[in-house]
């Protein structure tokens, strides 16, 4: 199912269907990003530099290359920050544009099964912010354990593919089904949602590709959503 799903998903990335919402994704998630490392850069100005100054006041004028290599050094922090930054970035542009995302996929592979239904703005605002705030704290738990040699990676892609794979997998479900089925229907197939989040979480850890995370796990959790429903009892109308 996972194989499959993923397959599906980036044949998906670059039809014609999915220009529009392509093109919306990737320039909200580009101004996110850059308005993010911008604040970034203030922040580091305003509270590294006057640090640097109290501790070095007498610092000679031939040091001044050690201004360059802290600049260096802020830079590839800023980098690496701006990088831990792309799941909550992701999760503020998947909860804009997952319904448009699963009504291309289940009109281009699933033409002959019911559509599913958009969540209400309020409820869908109130998930994505729930979802923002879970996958900030879930990376900054992350980035506290990069500090542990042998663990710093496997704990981004477990943090990330667990958080991702539930999230996704529950806004895919819940266009069909209530959100206490959709979570029930989650937790039964734990282990299948949380290997697919470990798919999303390698593409999201792809240069440049990653911009394309929220239309890619969109697109694979919907998928994923329908082969698991196969095997489900019909779900509770949605009314």
């Amino acid at each position: 199912m996972i194989v499959e799903s993923t397959r599906a998903a980036a044949n998906h990335l670059f039809r014609p269907e999915f220009r529009a919402v392509l093109w919306k994704s990737i320039g909200l998630t580009v101004l996110l990003l850059i308005g993010l490392w911008f604040g970034l850069r203030e922040l580091f100005e305003a509270l590294a530099w006057p640090f640097f100054d109290q501790m070095l006041p007498e610092l000679p004028s031939w040091a001044g290359w050690l201004g360059f290599i802290a600049g260096i050094f802020a830079s590839i922090g800023l980098a690496l920050g701006l990088a831990l930054l792309i799941a909550p970035v992701t999760a503020i542009v998947a909860g804009l544009f997952l319904d448009d995302v699963a009504e291309v996929v289940e009109k281009e592979d699933y033409p002959l099964d019911p559509r599913g239904r958009p969540l209400p703005a309020v409820r869908s605002l109130i998930l994505s912010v729930k979802f923002l705030g879970v996958v900030i704290l879930g990376n900054i738990a992350a980035l506290l354990m990069l500090l542990i040699p042998g663990v710093n990676i496997i704990a981004f892609f477990v943090v990330n593919g667990y958080l991702l794979g539930r999230e996704f997998f529950e806004f895919a479900a819940m266009r069909f089904r209530p959100e206490t089925e959709a979570k029930a229907l989650r937790s039964k197939h734990a282990t299948t949602v949380f290997l697919a989040g470990l798919v999303i979480a390698g593409f999201m850890a792809i240069p440049i590709l990653n911009l394309l995370t929220p239309l890619f796990a969109a697109a694979m959790m919907v998928h994923l959503h329908k082969a698991v429903a196969q095997s489900e009892p019909p779900a509770t109308v949605i009314r």
